[in-house]
């Protein structure tokens, strides 16, 4: 038993950390932009913020719903079936191209509505409105890219999609460093400039990205220049798995930026404390979320080959693992909360504000890994309702009524959200925790 957990730790581990590169690559150009931005100014820090919270609900359902990619091809290899997987990947891109360009049409033609219409300062809604559209352009850009990522790591191979990550922040950072305050004669945009550069970036990723694909040397063998028939049962699958985890994704992040609307309520540097306590989690988030996408991988394999005994060992050690990511990243973080703040803007109003919230949101770490590495394993394992029921109950019925009341009647402000976080992160972790202990039991 200890040989076999052991084996598998091994396996999961030479998977999960290319992927682990590569989330925190995603989290990289977010936090780049957020750092010149914001060095530049804590008001368009909050615009960025903003902007930015509106598309991180869509990014988020995006990448949930081309799960399926991910699950399905790691499914194929556990049946041996090769050829199957890229069928798969034609699927994905087919969704990805109708998502893309379906949400970007949709966000640019309500967000600056939506932001004008929520209460908050109308020079910060403005803002933010400007920030949103450039966003959306870049959003079916985005969904090619995840559809090419994913699937190579549904196949197992996620250091390609890693290394192209890393250098399309390169071109990030050099497009944000000179649009943001201006330069080569170009004015200064602020975060409109960051939002730009993160347009080109994209544009960056998915061409790289599909070159890699169709230059591969098993391309052939893995059927990705095939035309095969349809297979509907195996259309409805992806999709299914697909719709569950952008359906739990939208829940969580909507909720998360849901509440950038109530510190914006509460004013502008409180977006700003917001923003920052938010990135630097959503950085860590990406570790568990690495750990997700190898935990479904290896799953999904034991699932696709009927294998029970295989399916609860690899779920078991990735939560382990996910479990001491997250209290080693409390560690590091809680002793340099300070410098981490004053990385972000030198205004000691929004330091104030950011440093002690972001020593409380070091609790949510633990409970935030577990619960999205079992959602993802709960997913690769056939069952799709439960994560998504789970992510509806915790982050938008009990998180956001909490986090309001919490920060504007209790008065608690940016401290009051965060313990909303806490709190809802933990029941989500202990019910999906419970829902895969009774799932064991069961035959695959």
């Amino acid at each position: 038993m200890r040989a076999a957990a052991l084996t598998e730790l091994n396996a999961l581990v030479r998977l999960a950390w290319p992927v682990i590169v590569a989330r925190l690559g995603i989290m990289a150009m977010g936090l780049t932009d957020a750092v010149v931005v914001g060095r530049y100014s804590a008001r368009e820090l909050g615009y960025h913020a903003l902007g930015w919270a509106a598309t991180s609900v869509v990014v988020t359902a995006v990448i949930g719903l081309l799960v399926g990619a991910q699950v399905m091809a790691a499914r194929a290899l556990g049946r041996g079936d090769r050829r199957e997987t890229g069928a798969v990947l034609r699927r994905a891109v087919v969704y990805a191209v109708l998502i893309g360009v379906a949400s970007a049409l949709a966000l640019a033609a309500t967000g600056p509505i939506f932001l004008r219409n929520i209460g908050l300062e109308s020079d910060l809604a403005d803002g933010a409105a400007r920030v949103l559209v450039v966003f959306c352009l870049s959003l079916p850009a985005y969904a090619l890219s995840a559809a090419g990522s994913m699937w190579l790591e549904g196949l197992g191979r996620p250091g390609p999609a890693a290394a192209l990550m890393w250098v399309a922040n390169l071109v990030n950072l050099a497009l944000v460093v000179v649009l943001v305050p201006g330069g080569f004669g170009l004015p200064a945009l602020g975060a409109v400039g960051g939002a730009w550069g993160t347009f080109g970036a994209r544009i960056f990723l998915v061409m790289a990205t599909f070159l890699y694909i169709i230059r591969m040397a098993e391309a052939r063998d893995l059927g990705v220049f095939d035309k095969a028939p349809r297979d509907r049962p195996a259309e409805v699958e992806q999709r299914r798995i697909g719709f569950g985890a952008g359906a739990s994704n939208t829940f969580e992040v909507a909720a998360f930026a849901g509440m950038n609307v109530f510190a914006g309520w509460i004013g502008g540097l409180a977006v700003a404390a917001y923003a920052i306590v938010l990135n630097v989690s959503a950085i860590v988030f990406m570790i568990p979320l690495g750990l997700a996408t190898a935990a479904a991988v290896r799953v999904g394999r034991a699932y696709g080959a009927g294998d029970r005994r295989g399916v609860t060992r690899s779920g078991v050690v990735a939560f382990a693992v996910a479990a001491a990511g997250g209290l080693l990243a409390a560690a590091v973080i809680a002793p340099i909360a300070g410098p981490i703040v004053r990385g972000y803007t030198r205004d000691a109003l929004t330091i104030s504000l950011a440093v002690p919230a972001l020593l409380l949101a070091c609790l949510m770490f633990v409970p935030d890994s577990l619960q999205v590495v079992i959602a993802q394993a709960l997913r690769a394992r056939g069952d799709v309702l439960a994560p998504t029921v789970t992510h509806l109950a915790s982050y938008i019925f009990l998180m956001l009524p909490l986090a309001w009341a919490l920060a504007i009647p209790a008065g608690l402000g940016v401290i009051g959200i965060v313990w909303g976080i806490v709190i809802a992160s933990t029941v989500s972790a202990v019910l999906l925790g419970l829902r895969f202990w009774r799932l064991s039991r069961r035959p695959v």
